[in-house]
């Protein structure tokens, strides 16, 4: 029981890095209603300034330490007030997906300069001077530094408390977080007020990284992997609460404390590997808080967004110019592979299966308003699927194919059981903890999915093999499975899908079961996803547990942001758009994560509702002129 002691004890150490992290992120949130992607990139900047400037500043004492510590955190918050600054103020009124999406770019670029400066190699910090050792505790030797750490979370938690609850500057962020409008009434300067709040959250997130330095190394894998951690503790622990995040954190800390203790265990006669359960232990405590807590141990039910958007046009059937656009466009997409290179080909392959992916997430975050961070899930499942039908089960293609889409229905069927009962925000959280939960499984069970190498040799039927067929074959399907969902998005369950989106208690009053349609949207969804994951399957001849991760969600998001969520031609025209985009900007620069970032930025900023908006943006410009040139001519 010693030892069970001290791991406890070191999860409490460990706790106090993850709240400051998720403290931060949580009062950004809390107040300006941002969903900051880029919170993990702080994180990761401030290990990596504690690195070199506790270094500059020498590691021979702790107080030469201590201030380099300290400069870190402070650089990390003067970084987290440009960006505000800069990026962030200009979009405060865009949707919230769009600001989410900024924030991603931000992630990529924020990856490229640290590559840029500090190289690949991981860095990891020396000891504290003064604190290397150890004491004894029940005859187990506990470090120094974690009881010191242990001490450090409690204590910004009390120091948090009487800033936000003692001071003016506390009351303004309050009041911010319950009304924006009525605090800017009251002559409040709200500019200066978000951006300190920034500031104060990546200092916070700088602080938290600078202080386990001696623990953990500075590595470019942080960014993603932290930014997971952080967003389980916030939703856990409630929006804007910090005591919940406090709880949050400790629990999540303790519990992988826990695992790590228990190992290996013979239970009912089989080994049971506890400590892998470390690796997604924060994300089982998101789902089982949501399920049965919906807004989080401490939160309270969500406030619909004050962000004024413009309203969703009605979608309007296509019109002949357009169909012949779309004929044209087919067209091209079937002579290109005789006017091409192989590798053109395979990456139109590939851009193909990206469209029929994003039109799968655009169907449930689009058209029903349901936003997911997790929607790789059913493309992995898929994959996955396909490939165990394949190669253990020796079925043909043209049954591993549909019978995969099948597959990943089901899975969406299970996971839209626990979410449609929830919206914005904790929707998205809900997802990503389901999606993680899988990834963990497909991870770690080496027996039937291959674990970390995945599964290989998975090839179409011979007929399929030769030439360009496949392409030929992958085409067919996409533009078959497009015809099919625009048929449904206007159909009368398409309408049902959008009246249970624009307004929710009216579509109850008049019989819509909103519930219902939800569930069948997070089906169909799965199904189509699931269908481009096992496409992927075939076309690449592999599988790795990369294609459930978060990585692969987020681009799902890229691609329909990018084209505009608005409109049913917005993800084919994003998905188009990243890969092409994410393929030139490989093969042009070593840093093109940064460039990708700065156009997703640009583009972002010309076209808030994405570039499927050009032509309104367009007719307003000149529009504009029109009535600017009408109006001289009369006076």
């Amino acid at each position: 029981m010693s030892a069970l002691f001290v791991q406890l004890l070191n999860g409490l150490a460990s706790a106090s890095s993850l709240f400051m992290v998720a403290v931060g992120l949580s009062l950004i949130f809390g107040v300006t209603r941002i969903v900051n992607f880029a919170h993990g990139s702080l994180y990761m900047v401030g290990l990596y300034l504690a690195y070199s400037l506790t270094h500059l500043f020498g590691v021979e004492s702790i107080w030469s330490y201590g201030l380099g510590v300290l400069c870190a955190a402070l650089l990390t918050g003067l970084l987290g007030a440009v960006i505000e600054i800069v990026l962030l103020r200009h979009i405060y009124k865009a949707p919230e997906l769009f600001q989410l999406l900024a924030t991603f770019a931000l992630v990529l670029i924020i990856s490229d300069a640290v590559l840029w400066i500090w190289g690949a190699e991981d860095l990891l910090g020396t000891p504290v001077p003064g604190l290397e050792g150890s004491i004894s505790v029940l005859g187990r030797a506990m470090p120094m530094y974690s009881l010191v750490q242990m001490l450090i979370g409690p204590t910004v938690w009390l120091l948090l408390w009487f800033l936000l609850n003692r001071t003016p500057w506390g009351i303004y962020v309050r009041a911010a977080q319950q009304d924006k409008e009525m605090l800017g009434a009251l002559g409040i300067n709200q500019a200066w007020l978000f951006t300190s709040v920034f500031a104060l959250g990546a200092f916070l997130a700088g602080l938290g990284a600078a202080l386990e330095l001696p623990n953990e190394p500075a590595s470019l894998s942080l960014d993603m992997r932290l930014i997971g951690d952080a967003f389980a503790v916030v939703v856990i622990g409630g929006m804007g609460s910090i005591g919940g995040a406090f709880v949050a954190a400790l629990s999540i800390a303790e519990v992988k404390a826990l695992a790590n203790w228990l190992g290996t265990m013979q239970v009912a006669g089989i080994a049971i590997n506890f400590s892998q359960f470390s690796l997604v232990a924060e994300f089982f405590l998101m789902a089982l808080v949501l399920v049965i807590r919906p807004w989080g141990l401490f939160g309270k039910p969500q406030e619909k967004s004050r962000n004024s958007a413009p309203i969703e046009r009605p979608l309007q059937p296509a019109t002949l110019r357009l169909k012949g656009v779309v004929s044209v466009a087919i067209v091209v997409a079937v002579v290109l592979p005789f006017l091409g290179d192989d590798y053109g080909v395979i990456l139109l392959q590939d851009a193909l299966i990206a469209i029929l992916f994003a039109v799968s997430l655009h169907f449930m975050a689009g058209l029903t308003g349901m936003h997911t961070f997790g929607h790789a899930a059913y493309f992995g499942v898929g994959a996955y699927a396909a490939a165990v039908f394949s190669l253990q089960l020796a079925f043909p293609m043209e049954l591993s194919l549909p019978l995969a889409a099948i597959v990943a229905g089901l899975f969406a069927a299970v996971f839209a059981w626990f979410c449609i009962r929830l919206s914005g925000i904790y929707l998205a959280m809900l997802t990503l903890a389901l999606a993680q939960l899988l990834w963990s499984i497909v991870y770690q069970w080496d027996g039937f999915t291959g674990g970390s190498n995945g599964l290989v040799g998975i090839w179409p039927s011979d007929w399929l093999g030769e030439g360009y067929t496949y392409y030929y074959f992958t085409l067919v399907i996409v533009v078959l499975s497009l015809i099919l969902i625009r048929w449904i998005a206007f159909s009368s369950f398409g309408y049902a899908m959008r009246a249970s989106r624009d307004a929710e208690w009216r579509a109850r009053a008049i019989g819509i079961p909103v519930r219902k349609v939800r569930w069948q949207v997070f089906v169909l969804s799965g199904f189509f996803a699931g269908l481009a994951g096992a496409l992927y399957t075939f076309s690449k001849g592999s599988i790795s547990p990369e294609e459930l991760s978060v990585a692969r969600s987020v681009d799902g998001l890229v691609m329909v942001l990018l084209g505009g969520i608005q409109s049913l031609w917005g993800p084919i025209i994003g998905a188009l758009s990243y890969t092409f985009l994410h393929d030139f900007m490989i093969n042009l620069t070593d840093y093109w994560k940064a460039l990708l970032g700065g156009i997703i930025i640009v583009l972002v900023l010309i076209f808030p509702m994405g570039m499927t908006d050009l032509p309104s943006i367009v007719q307003r410009i000149f529009g504009r002129g029109r009535t600017a040139a009408g109006e001289k001519m009369h006076f």
